[in-house]
């Protein structure tokens, strides 16, 4: 069954319609403040002022006037979609939703005081604050890299530029070249997205440079979909790509983005483009705001998405600390719908449904070869957790794949017009 935009927004504007509260005339409207204009907080932001019909006023701050999705920019490297494909522009939050849009970085937060910081030198009171800005790296956590190199050895795990920047890398490589990338441990932004990102590389260097070779530097012992991937790999791409894992120095790797070297065990390897992918953590901002723990995520409630350090602060997406669900673009947005369920109830009155979750994650291996993994969830008072699942099989046939991933084309569509209208 291939997934539509009226399927997969149905469900939410339905909620929505049942849940708008009439705006009290000549009382002042409480105000919400997003950050992070991603799957989470781009959302939110247009659940509650649709819901909410005016009731509610609604600020997004972003600090980009165009939203490159992370999700799918794989397949931007792959040459399966252009670069403008994946970009959005927040133009109609504005002018059908009356949210106002502060293109500016969110640069503190006094939770006492209730107000943001920008940049810019605005500051913007709230009543009740979402955060949902994506995913940060950890620093040191590949010796040899920082931030400062992220153009020698670009993660591209932030799409826009650094997306662009590795496609031109690859796509310069010398015939023969060898491609590196150093995967990040767990938990991380889109489980599936590294290996996903190999099979859009290998299916490019097949194109235009076949005796190139791949080698993914793995600190796990196992990772998403390892089976169906290796299966595709295999199948597609046999001899190119090769696995190093903990036990032969995966765990333990170093660059030098200088020399263009990676050290695995000792052993020093010449790469021709090294996709370096560190560990994360949650966005800034949310640190800055004094809702993260010692691991640097920020755990949160549930049943509604709020901050388990501050009940009028809600942590969206990669940078919660949440339970069972995967950091993906799908969560966010499936999280978003709670939280906005849960800010109108608060702040208007209106009705406060259970809350529900659930996540997809497809993948591309080679034309017409998609898979995917999900499952639904459910809230319960210790964190979100896993009710059912369902994961692509080894040896589907060619039919079931092409129609799996004609249905991530079609979620593509239906999740990006559900965050920008």
């Amino acid at each position: 069954m291939k997934l539509n935009r009226r399927m997969f927004v149905g469900a939410g504007m339905a909620a929505a319609a049942s849940l708008s509260a009439p705006m009290v005339m000549g009382a002042a409207r409480p105000r919400v403040v997003v950050i992070g204009g991603g799957a989470g907080g781009a959302t939110a932001a247009r659940y509650i002022a649709k819901g909410s019909k005016g009731a509610i006023d609604v600020t997004l701050v972003e600090p980009t006037r165009t939203y490159y999705t992370c999700f799918f920019s794989n397949l931007y490297i792959g040459g399966f979609r252009d670069f403008a494909s994946i970009g959005h522009s927040y133009g109609k939050l504005a002018a059908e939703y009356g949210i106002n849009v502060v293109h500016d970085w969110a640069i503190g937060v006094d939770r006492d005081a209730k107000t943001v910081t920008l940049a810019g030198g605005s500051m913007l009171p709230y009543d009740k604050l979402i955060l949902s800005p994506g995913i940060d790296f950890r620093k040191g956590a590949v010796q040899g890299w920082d931030i400062s190199s992220q153009n020698k050895m670009p993660h591209a795990y932030k799409a826009g530029s650094q997306t662009q920047l590795l496609k031109a890398q690859i796509d310069a490589m010398p015939q023969g070249g060898t491609y590196a990338m150093i995967a990040p441990p767990n938990p991380f932004r889109c489980p599936p997205g590294p290996y996903e990102r190999i099979s859009m590389v290998a299916h490019t260097l097949k194109q235009n440079n076949p005796t190139a070779k791949i080698l993914i530097i793995d600190p796990k012992p196992k990772f998403s979909k390892q089976a169906l991937f290796t299966e595709g790999w295999d199948k597609h791409y046999p001899d190119m790509i090769e696995v190093i894992g903990p036990d032969f120095g995966g765990k333990d790797a170093s660059v030098d983005p200088e020399a263009m070297t990676v050290t695995i065990d000792g052993e020093v390897t010449k790469v021709d483009v090294c996709n370096v992918i560190p560990a994360m953590k949650a966005g800034k901002i949310a640190d800055i705001a004094g809702v993260t723990n010692d691991k640097g995520w920020a755990p949160v409630n549930a049943h509604d998405m709020s901050s388990k350090t501050d009940e009028n602060v809600y942590v969206l997406g990669d940078s919660s600390q949440q339970g069972d669900m995967p950091k993906s673009g799908f969560s966010a947005n499936s999280q978003a719908k709670v939280c906005a369920n849960a800010v109108r109830g608060a702040l208007t009155g209106s009705k406060v449904f259970p809350a529900r979750f659930s996540n997809t994650c497809w993948s591309l291996i080679e034309n017409d070869d998609g898979i995917k993994v999900g499952a639904s969830y459910e809230a319960t008072d210790e964190k979100i957790k896993k009710t059912s699942g369902f994961i692509s099989q080894v040896g589907e046939d060619a039919g079931t794949r092409k129609a799996t991933y004609e249905e991530s084309v079609g979620w593509y569509n239906g999740i990006t017009s559900d965050m920008f209208g």
